[in-house]
């Protein structure tokens, strides 16, 4: 039986270390028979190294700072200079909010804080998106990590602003890259325990409750679940699907 990715290049950002949703993301991607490249930077490089060890076959990694212009606008030429002159697929794994933007008082964000959280979490979906435009191939998907942002959670806060932020821009970005036959999607996951999920005050006790309200139950220590959305909307089996959140919940978002 063919494999989902075969033949694909897939491009992944946000790997951090083995227990993040883009390791696993990756992982199966090589496994589905894609070629993937990862991105990095600064002090997050050598670990990143070390973690694509761990993949089936050591992908190469583009030092990648998001809110760097300077490393957007050469991203396209870095991927080129690589071999990879068509790119079949991005994943966008990439949020960061500063501590006082977390844990309960929303009061207490302020716009230099905000600003960045925005940039890094939301932004930085439509310039990684813009910048790689000249090698992305007809066909293409884009697949960012989202959280139910349609209410509040509690400690979650600015990020769930930003959250909806991303939301919106994946609308925009299905409506604009459309006619170029590139297909825009977000997986809203449930939550998994990650380095980033670690920053969350009160992220125990929302996991323990989304075991408990989730139909089809829910392990936090497993991601596979969350890959295999991901690398579904990778392939070529929703090619009429875009503009959409695919919620990866173990269904507590249909749960009143």
């Amino acid at each position: 039986m063919p494999r989902l990715l075969e033949g694909k290049n897939i491009l992944v950002t946000g790997v951090l270390t083995e227990a993040s949703l883009a390791f696993h993301t990756a992982k199966l991607a090589v496994a589905e028979g894609a070629e993937v490249i990862l991105t990095s930077f600064g002090r997050h490089l050598p670990v990143a190294r070390r973690v694509a060890q761990r993949l089936p076959s050591e992908p190469p990694i583009i030092e990648l700072d998001v809110t760097s212009e300077n490393d957007l606008a050469a991203l396209a030429g870095r991927l080129i200079d690589l071999g990879f002159t068509g790119i079949d697929g991005m994943v966008h794994s990439i949020a960061a909010a500063a501590p006082p933007l977390l844990g309960g008082d929303f009061l207490a964000g302020s716009w230099s804080d905000v600003g960045r959280a925005l940039d890094t979490s939301a932004y930085s979906y439509h310039a990684i998106t813009k910048a790689i435009l000249p090698v992305l191939n007809p066909g293409a998907s884009i697949v960012g990590m989202t959280f139910d942002s349609r209410v509040a959670w509690p400690s979650y806060d600015w990020m769930g602003v930003a959250k909806a932020a991303l939301d919106a821009i994946n609308r925009y970005l299905a409506r604009d890259l459309g006619p170029q036959g590139i297909r825009a999607n977000l997986i809203a996951a449930g939550p998994v325990h990650t380095q980033a999920a670690s920053a969350i005050p009160g992220f125990d006790e929302l996991a323990a409750g989304w075991e408990m309200r989730a139909p089809l139950g829910w392990d936090v220590n497993d991601a596979a679940p969350v890959a295999k959305g991901v690398v579904a909307l990778l392939s070529d089996w929703l090619p009429a699907t875009t503009g959409e959140i695919i919620h990866v919940d173990g269904g507590v978002h249909a749960i009143g």
